[in-house]
């Protein structure tokens, strides 16, 4: 096993992690050095308003990828080294997301102006779209393909500047909140498109090339992908806007604080997932054996620092509280010990996820993805209005238990069980 770690650890890939790797730390940690100063100047309720909206526009951003972050990844990974088929990928992708960014945008603007928990903080809501259009620009399900960690580094680390100096510069009173997810915005906007003309420089794109019947195609083709990413998205996002409907704003804000926290190595897994998926692509293309290898090397030792993590989260919990500067310190530490559990399971349901797709059992991940979903969603609306933010919890740690061993129970006997 030993040899084995070392070897990875030695070719191209260990390079790739570490740039990798310095691009999503600074990722990580840029909220730790924001949320303190956004919650001294806007308070907890005006940090639960700006969650609600980050909430609401990561949930649009759904719609707008459209699938790109599995399929498109997937699609150039497997094409790396055919550039009239990446070609074809980037730009079907980018003009089927130009689509469906106009139509959501007139589809929200709707909501936020005609439904009453929207339009009350409507101005907070339609400056959040800017992140969506940021998403849209984002190039880092292209570079994910081809393994280009380089420029996601570049992208990441830019972004997060400037949201750093625009929130230190600009949020000095309460009111401010309003302004917060635009300054992300415009980070993201900035950065995502110097990558984007990167992109479309160096592997000289042209969108005169675009083929209608081909974005028709990619939009039916990812639609399977792109509900379950629905209800994916809806697991993760809508238990700060339930809070903030049963509970208010402050609780709202409480829960994200905790979330915060907990975020970090929820993004990590994910940004991990985003890492080592296309490789786990490419390798059960060809191997089956690597693929396993590579995959129980990588995830093993992930997993084991996501343990270490959160037992020293548990010990100091009161001490990373205290650094948000919230009011019932004691009350959100409590909690925290409860929301450490969530990381833990999902560095098991993450990586099974990875071989049910890189499987290519979209069809079951689909069904697997509604299904959990909607008992996750009927646990959190049952019990949030009587236990509050543990309520939230509590449903989110069942929720990645029930899908650890679905993804398991799915990928099994093809992966896992020897045939004689």
């Amino acid at each position: 096993m030993l040899n084995k770690i070392l070897y990875i650890f030695k070719n191209k890939q260990s390079a790739n992690l570490l740039v990798y790797g310095i691009g999503q730390g600074f990722n990580l940690i840029t909220p730790l050095l924001v949320v303190p100063y956004i919650v001294l100047i806007c308070g907890e309720e005006g940090y639960g308003k700006i969650g609600v909206g980050m909430a609401l526009a990561f949930f649009i951003m759904v719609f707008i990828d459209y699938g790109s972050e599995i399929v498109g990844v997937k699609d150039v990974a497997v094409n790396r080294e055919n550039n009239n088929k990446l070609e074809s990928v980037f730009i079907t992708t980018y003009t089927a997301k130009f689509i469906l960014l106009l139509a959501m945008l007139l589809l929200v603007s709707i909501l936020f102006y005609f439904i009453p928990y929207f339009s009350k903080e409507k101005a907070l809501f339609f400056l959040s779209l800017s992140m969506v259009i940021g998403q849209f620009i984002n190039p880092s399900w292209f570079l994910q393909g081809i393994e280009n960690f380089k420029w996601i580094t570049i992208l990441n680390i830019l972004s997060k500047v400037i949201y750093l100096a625009g929130v230190f510069l600009f949020l000095k009173t309460p009111g401010d909140y309003i302004y917060s997810n635009l300054i992300w915005g415009i980070g993201m906007i900035a950065a995502n498109g110097i990558t984007w003309f990167y992109i479309v420089y160096k592997y000289s794109f042209s969108f005169s090339n675009l083929k209608r019947s081909e974005v028709q195609e990619m939009i039916k083709h990812n639609f399977s992908i792109f509900s379950s990413q629905i209800f994916v998205s809806l697991q993760m996002y809508s238990p700060i806007v339930l809070i903030s409907f049963f509970g208010g704003n402050t609780m709202a804000g409480q829960y994200k604080i905790i979330d915060q926290i907990i975020v970090i190595f929820k993004t990590y897994l994910l940004l991990f997932f985003n890492f080592v998926y296309p490789r786990v692509c490419y390798l059960l293309d060809k191997s089956k054996k690597e693929a396993l290898r590579f995959w129980k090397i990588y995830n093993g030792l992930n997993g084991i620092f996501i343990i270490i993590s959160m037992i020293i989260i548990a010990l100091f919990s009161l001490k990373i509280v205290a650094y948000f500067n919230p009011k019932g310190i004691i009350e959100i530490s409590n909690l925290l010990k409860v929301a450490i559990l969530i990381p833990i399971l999902q560095s098991i349901s993450i990586p099974l996820k990875q071989l049910v797709l890189g499987s290519n059992k979209q069809r079951q991940y689909v069904k697997t993805v509604m299904i959990i979903t909607i008992i996750s969603l009927a646990i959190i609306a049952a019990i949030t209005p009587f236990y509050n933010v543990l309520g939230v919890l509590i449903g989110l740690i069942i929720t990645e238990i029930i899908t650890a061993i679905i993804f398991y129970c799915i990928i099994k006997k093809d992966l896992f069980v020897r045939t004689s």
